[in-house]
């Protein structure tokens, strides 16, 4: 049996990844959209291709993520990929840096910026002495 893709269920799928409330999406598609438009919208099938260029251009998403993506087939990508067979990813409980170095590396960036930040000061006071000077 051939698995169908629900391009109201991506839509919705990709607007809750974007962090977008349905009536902020029916805001973006236009006066005649309301939350409960939207919220039918999300539970078609098949989404007409005005519509779904649409709602591709408002959450700047390719119409094809709309029309191809499959949440069965991702599920079985990333537990391929990422699963028990010993093959992609593996847990690192070794980091290859030390926190405490990272930490004085900012601290000394913090120092430079504070550095900088009274050069100019300073600058922009001897600019202001000369401004007043010449008055």
């Amino acid at each position: 049996m051939e698995h169908k893709i629900h391009q109201g269920r991506n839509v919705k799928r990709f607007r809750e990844m974007l962090g977008i409330k349905q009536e902020a999406l029916a805001f973006d598609l236009g006066d005649d959209w309301n939350q409960k438009k939207v919220s039918l919208l999300e539970q078609k099938e098949i989404i007409e291709d005005p519509l779904l260029k649409r709602i591709s251009e408002v959450l700047k998403i390719p119409v094809e993520a709309f029309q191809n993506f499959d949440e069965e087939q991702a599920v079985n990508i990333i537990s391929n990929t990422f699963g028990d067979n010993g093959i992609g990813y593996q847990r690192n409980d070794n980091p290859i840096f030390n926190p405490i170095e990272q930490v004085l590396k900012l601290h000394d960036e913090k120092i430079a910026l504070y550095e900088r930040m009274l050069k100019e000061k300073d600058e922009m006071m001897v600019r202001l002495e000369r401004l007043i000077e010449n008055r």
